[in-house]
């Protein structure tokens, strides 16, 4: 595998939804993304020994996603997808499952020391054993001030805690999240009564970060950096779903960003992708060529 790999690191997994299953987990949306905008990617993860785990593997090399995926001897993770009359996705998500279980193993840190962006959740945190991994693989990866690390926030069911949160804060040097999940970490943190953004300066200064990008579903998104902040409105399109919508917009902004993009064109570029992604079934659409081509220069 090449230097410079984008890695999405934690739950892979079959949503289950109304019309049938649709393979899912925020990090293999995100490789997958990123795999699209011409970049090395490998997704992390694991898969018990069962059909559903064989089933992941042919579709992530159907899709020619590379992928490090242990098999362990738990059920292959699945979620319960029921779409509500606004097209907003609830979950209802299996534990003790293979993803909960990704061992740490020397092709995995193999794989850091080539790792140029990592992006982690906090609900591939819930166990201690992903949790411990995840943790080791920032470890390993290359120290210096140029590799991106992703905390992308999920708070899905109450797999989550504060101890968990703060440090994936502490370990990251962008911060992914939504108004919504804003509110709860800073109620959780102690910052409840100010607005949004000024929230959002004080994690910034507080943890150190390079970047904060601010989702507000249909009222926006925002990425403040140290002394500036970039606003981009949110596209009204015809919204067929929202499952995966974040992570192609993660996944945009940082390929955006490692390619050389300017931190506000790398946002619009995000905002685009997501838009569209909406506008399709399921969380890995193939994204057209306008969205995932960058002008010669950028290189």
């Amino acid at each position: 595998m090449n230097d410079n790999v984008v890695v999405g690191m934690g739950e892979a997994l079959w949503d289950v939804l109304p019309e049938g299953k649709k393979i899912g987990g925020a990090p293999a949306n995100f490789a997958y993304h990123v795999s699209q905008f011409g970049l090395p990617s490998c997704v992390v993860s694991a898969i018990g020994d069962d059909r559903l785990g064989a089933e992941i593997i042919e579709n992530f090399d159907g899709k020619q996603l590379k992928h490090l995926i242990e098999t362990v001897p738990y059920p292959t993770g699945t979620v319960q997808v029921e779409i509500d009359q606004a097209g907003i996705p609830q979950y209802e998500i299996k534990e003790n499952v293979a993803w909960d279980n990704i061992p740490y193993t020397a092709r995995l840190e193999n794989l850091a020391q080539i790792t140029t962006a990592v992006c982690f959740g906090s609900l591939a945190q819930r166990s201690v054993v992903s949790r411990t991994t995840i943790n080791r693989f920032l470890d390993a990866m290359p120290q210096d001030s140029n590799r991106l690390v992703v905390f992308d926030v999920n708070l899905r069911q109450g797999f989550y805690n504060k101890e968990i949160l703060c440090n994936s804060m502490k370990r990251c040097n962008i911060l992914k999240i939504n108004d919504e999940e804003l509110v709860t970490v800073s109620r959780m943190f102690g910052y409840p009564g100010i607005d949004l953004q000024d929230k959002c300066w004080i994690l910034l200064g507080k943890y150190n970060l390079k970047m904060l990008i601010l989702t507000c579903g249909i009222n926006g998104s925002y990425v403040f950096t140290p002394g500036n902040v970039s606003f981009q409105p949110t596209p009204v399109v015809e919204v067929a779903d929202t499952v995966g919508a974040g992570d192609s917009f993660t996944a945009a902004f940082i390929a955006s960003i490692l390619k050389g993009l300017p931190v506000e064109e790398a946002h619009r570029r995000a905002v685009e992708t997501s838009a569209f992604v909406c506008t399709q079934q399921g969380a890995m659409p193939v994204l057209p060529a306008e969205l995932t081509q960058f002008p010669s220069t950028a290189e």
